[in-house]
């Protein structure tokens, strides 16, 4: 049976690219990549295809790698617990069948069981973590890669029970039997055990194993990947925060942007902010509350109950110490709620009783005005979200039992509260508040977006079902607004059409209906609904925001009763992409945009621009373009396959700008080379380009600008890819390099391989250093010899 997983992988990855499973066989080696390093966006655009294309070939090899690893991203990446629990157990039982129980991936498998139960309630399922893990450990030899890894799953659940120093005894046995048999122990094998230290107390210790660990990579030649030095730094700074070190952690911390986009870190990242706080080094201030709410609120939704009590706790100390009353009570209830949710509560159910305690006996605040008064004063007197929450409360406390009045102060408590990260809570305020008013549109439409704010789909359907009771439209502008949310565009649209059919006047609704029209690719009634937006509405006003306006207001009516200048640009993108270019310019005039003609095709040269698209494997592309219209813009890059555009490409593009422009004071360097970067929506001429890569040596700044001049008259196009860095052979000189260029060549539909070639020839034949160019060579029939000699020759 083969042991080494990645022999495992070049092969099948050799195999599949030899059969013509081109995509296949990329994905086995991308997928990883993507998981490890939390590309969560680009493995949810590369696994479907990928899996499905495992099953229909009969791989099931193939398919248990494929699942694992994206079991590896759910679990680790995104820390889900239990709403990735049905496929952990689901994959589980495939990995054991008997055509894939000898599949290498199949005992990594288990880990990610181990993990799933892990998330859910840690402590609560330490012994059917230890049993799995061990039976497996006992089966597998430490010279395998999965060893270490499930050593580790191993010594987390010791952890998990509170054995910390048993904990790290197992990782040091596990450690020397992987070294007796031959393998090296892995830096996050050293990352594990630090984090076990830490447990310990022993932080100095922390930071001499991570950099003994880290040298070691460095001897064996392995640079650190992003995660590693991601979690190294961070593993730093929580052992110097630890030890009063504070500058040394602040210098290492990573920035709270990257525990944004990497989940992992959040839990981590929380405890070495909270060691600042206590030592002065760090605000503790409603902004800090409210991104830990959110984290917090995040594994509530994925079911990662453990860790979501662990962070509410955390948040908790630190809303009592800026005396945050309801905020804290918020978070004391929240934790409650948790607790039905764990099998063992053993210690932390201590923890969020003496959170309660704490709160209530904060302080309650004096009302600066009566109660009917205080949305007025709120606003007036511009008080902070948590000063504001306490008021709300009591005055709510004030309106108990009275109808008037409560209504509009429990939505204004919901708003902040959703605000601060509680969104959860603040729903289960207004589902209170409803039972006591339940004809409120007002609440209900608050409602609807604290229930999609905290992803709570049961919620959305009963809000759906209860309002549809006494109004159909507003029922089903619900469910398309949720729908939207999580990119069921379809449905969006189709509960939108349910809605237009039933009031005609709502603009709203048209707006959603729009943009699900455009996501799915339907142009055409997504011009055909801008423009009805436009007959049903008062003239133009508002300001621009560039974002797709479907989910504004909470009923299907909602708030815009005017065009909004967005209207006007989306308009314009979806007329662009039908080639209405009539539309495109009456529309434009409202912009006040002036055009070169006054009628026909908009094809003029207006700036450059960057054009993000997508790559085949899911990654970016930012693609150098030159704008042609208000939403046209030409492709300037020769690219490769691993992009559906190519030089000279049309495409339209969405209106939103997706980074913002450097801010007025910024270096005048940065404001010069600052570009629009919009986001690639369609294909609207292309230019039929194929490509071909050359490579060899580099010919010089003014050489090089000829050929691309020569090449451009005659239709051609080429881009350089390689730097200053790029070296190659010099056969002249044995051991001596000189300057390469890699680029690519862009050979239009007008001309065949055969004259790209000859043409190549007669541009380049009398360079020194002499340009290979063998898949054009072989496309046109050419000898492949001398291109074959040169690639040999320089070492290309």
């Amino acid at each position: 049976m083969t042991t080494d997983i990645w022999a495992w992988v070049r092969d099948t990855h050799r195999q599949l690219a030899e059969a013509g499973h081109h995509r296949l066989a990329e994905a086995i080696i991308e997928l990883p990549e993507h998981a490890g390093q939390g590309r969560n966006d680009q493995l949810d655009a590369l696994y479907p295809e990928a899996v499905a294309a495992a099953r229909s070939l009969g791989l099931p090899w193939v398919e248990v790698y494929l699942r694992h690893w994206r079991m590896q991203n759910l679990l680790n990446k995104r820390q889900q617990g239990e709403a990735a629990l049905p496929e952990a157990v689901d994959l589980l039982d495939f990995a054991h069948r008997e055509e894939t129980a000898s599949c290498p991936q199949s005992v990594c498998v288990v880990q990610d069981f181990a993990i799933c139960h892990a998330r859910v309630d840690g402590p609560g399922y330490v012994a059917e973590r230890l049993a799995v893990v061990g039976e497996t450990l006992e089966r597998i030899e430490p010279a395998r890669a999965c060893y270490d890894c499930l050593s580790r799953e191993y010594s987390d659940a010791l952890e998990d029970d509170g054995r910390e120093a048993e904990a790290l005894a197992y990782l040091d046995s596990a450690a020397n039997r992987m070294r007796a048999a031959g393998q090296q122990v892995s830096l996050r094998f050293q990352q594990a055990r630090a984090g076990t230290l830490h447990l310990l107390g022993r932080h100095e210790e922390v930071l001499e194993l991570l950099a003994a660990a880290e040298q070691a990579e460095q001897k064996q030649g392995r640079r650190l990947d992003e995660r590693d030095e991601r979690w190294g730094a961070l593993l730093r700074a929580r052992a110097f925060a630890a030890l009063g070190r504070t500058e040394e952690a602040l210098a290492l911390l990573p920035e709270r942007a990257e525990a944004e986009q990497h989940a992992d870190l959040r839990g981590t990242w929380t405890q070495t902010v909270e060691l600042l706080v206590a030592a002065g080094a760090w605000e503790n201030d409603a902004a800090l509350g409210a991104v830990l709410a959110g984290w917090a609120g995040y594994l509530d939704g994925v079911g990662a109950h453990r860790p979501c009590v662990d962070q509410l706790l955390a948040a908790g100390r630190l809303a009592l110490a800026r005396g945050a009353r309801t905020v804290a009570l918020t978070l004391a209830a929240t934790g409650e709620r948790k607790l039905a949710q764990l099998r063992r509560t053993d210690g932390v159910a201590e923890q969020v009783a003496a959170l309660r305690a704490a709160a209530e006996a904060l302080p309650r605040p004096e009302l600066p005005v009566v109660p009917g008064e205080l949305a007025a004063h709120l606003a007036e007197a511009r008080v902070p979200f948590e000063t504001g929450a306490d008021l709300l409360s009591v005055a709510l406390d004030r309106y108990r039992g009275e109808q008037a009045g409560a209504t509009e102060l429990t939505v204004l408590l919901a708003t902040v509260l959703g605000t601060l990260g509680h969104a959860r809570a603040a729903a289960d305020l207004l589902w209170r508040r409803l039972e006591e008013d339940a004809g409120s549109e007002e609440l209900t439409g608050a409602l609807g977006e604290m229930l999609i704010e905290a992803r709570d789909g049961e919620g959305i359907r009963r809000l759906a079902d209860l309002v549809s009771r006494t109004d159909p439209t507003d029922g089903l502008w619900i469910r398309a607004r949720w729908a939207g949310s999580e990119g069921r565009w379809a449905e969006a649209l189709e509960h939108c059409q349910a809605i237009l059919a039933l009031d005609d006047e709502v603009l709203n609704t048209r707006r959603l209906a729009a943009h699900a029209a455009t996501e799915l690719g339907d142009h055409a009634t997504a011009q055909r609904y801008y423009l009805e937006l436009l007959e049903h509405a008062e003239p133009a006003g508002g300001t621009a925001d560039g974002t797709a306006g479907g989910t504004a207001g909470g009923t299907a009516e909602g708030g815009h009763r005017t065009v909004q200048e967005s209207d006007l640009w989306h308009l314009i993108t979806a007329a662009s992409a039908n080639r209405d270019w009539a539309v495109v310019r009456s529309t434009g005039a409202l912009l006040d945009i002036e055009f070169d003609e006054p009628e026909g095709p908009v094809d003029e040269e207006w700036q450059l621009v960057t054009i993000r698209a997508t790559r085949t494997n899911g990654a970016t592309a930012d693609l150098p373009a030159v704008r042609t219209g208000p939403a046209t813009a030409r492709i300037l890059p020769v690219l490769g396959d691993d992009l559906t555009l190519n030089h000279g490409d049309v495409v339209v593009f969405a209106p939103a700008l997706l980074e913002s422009p450097p801010a007025e004071d910024a270096p005048e360097e940065e404001r010069q080379h600052w570009r629009p970067v919009f986001g690639y929506l369609t294909l609207l001429d292309p230019a039929g380009y194929t490509t071909y890569w050359i490579d060899g040596g580099w010919p010089g700044e003014n050489t090089w600008f000829r050929l691309r001049e020569e090449l451009a008259r005659s239709g051609y196009a080429a881009w350089a890819y390689s730097g200053d860095g790029y070296r190659i052979t010099d056969p002249a000189d044995g051991g001596d390099t000189l300057p390469g260029v890699y680029a690519a060549l862009g050979v239009p539909p007008t001309a065949s391989a055969a004259e790209a070639d000859a043409l190549l020839h007669r541009l380049t034949g009398d360079w020194p250093h002499p340009l290979a160019w063998p898949a054009l060579a072989k496309a046109a029939g050419a000898d492949l010899a001398r291109h074959e000699e040169i690639v040999e020759r320089y070492g290309l």
